[in-house]
């Protein structure tokens, strides 16, 4: 059973597992946590329907016939099995030894979102990869797994996009004055996650008189964490305006609140949170 408070990097043998199993190193450095590298095995499709053939190729033939389909099934469980546990060991090579205090691997079997709840008891991070493919051009997707686990957890996620990964030298908060984002900044004003990096609390679009009383009493209170703080203000729409600030900024870690930004009340897909963690390159560190 792994230890409280460990961080989870969620593997699934993609383009962004290298990354994930970084992140989640850097991130057990910073907060001396044990690290568990886990993978989730989804059940995988069923085989095509057999029809009924008993009338053309006897009974006895039929029965082989399924007896055959039902090993080959046993087969391929078996061989996902294997490749599941040769990639946690790999990943488990990739963590220099020493460098966090526990480093465990994982196998789990079922729904990603059902296998992290069941491990959130434990649980002090979670590090995905998003994985994100271009269906069309100019549009990205973010995976459909990533979004429910994120939607579903309550302990933070942090999600890495960029291969490989950067351990962040600052950070920037998307701040809008509402209540999940000043939960999101008095998380991490007590977390050792990211002490002693300098901070940016970033407000887009109007900034009346009342939120930026907010926004000052949301550097106040990093400030008095300890962190260098500075502000800023800027017209347009979160996601037409955080990406690319972003990568002008170079090695950054955005942070989020959940699925509770003034914009978007109700969860639902399109919301300003998924959309940000669908155009960002950077990690994105989302908390409720």
């Amino acid at each position: 059973m792994p230890a409280p408070d460990t961080v989870y990097a969620c593997l699934d043998g993609l383009t962004t597992t290298t990354a994930v199993v970084d992140g989640a190193c850097w991130a057990a450095q910073r907060l001396a946590a044990p690290l568990t590298l886990l993978h989730t095995l989804e059940r995988p499709d069923p085989m095509p329907p057999v029809g009924d053939y008993s009338g053309v190729l006897g009974m006895g033939a039929q029965d082989l016939l399924l007896q055959r389909l039902s090993a080959l099934d046993e087969e391929r469980s078996q061989i996902a099995q294997q490749a599941a546990q040769r990639m946690l060991e790999q990943a488990r090579e990739r963590v220099p030894e020493g460098s966090v205090p526990l480093v465990q691997t994982l196998l789990r079997q079922g729904d990603l979102t059902n296998v992290l709840l069941a491990q959130e008891a434990s649980a002090r991070l979670f590090v995905l990869g998003s994985n994100r493919r271009p269906p069309a051009a100019r549009k990205l997707r973010l995976d459909h797994r990533v979004e429910t686990a994120v939607r579903n957890l309550r302990q933070p996620v942090m999600v890495v996009d960029a291969v490989p990964f950067t351990a962040p030298t600052h950070f920037v908060v998307a701040y809008d004055g509402s209540a999940t984002a000043d939960r999101a900044v008095q998380a991490v004003a007590r977390s050792p996650l990211l002490a002693g990096m300098p901070a940016e609390l970033v407000m887009v679009g109007e900034c009346p008189a009342r939120l930026q009383e907010r926004l000052r009493a949301a550097q106040t209170l990093l400030a008095d964490a300890g962190f260098t703080v500075t502000t800023r203000t800027l017209p347009g729409l979160p996601e037409e305006v955080i990406p690319p600030l972003l990568e002008g900024l170079g090695d950054t870690l955005l942070v989020l609140g959940a699925y509770g930004h003034s914009r978007i009340r109700q969860l639902i897909v399109g919301s300003t949170t998924t959309t940000l963690l669908r155009l960002c390159s950077a990690p994105v560190l989302v908390l409720r």
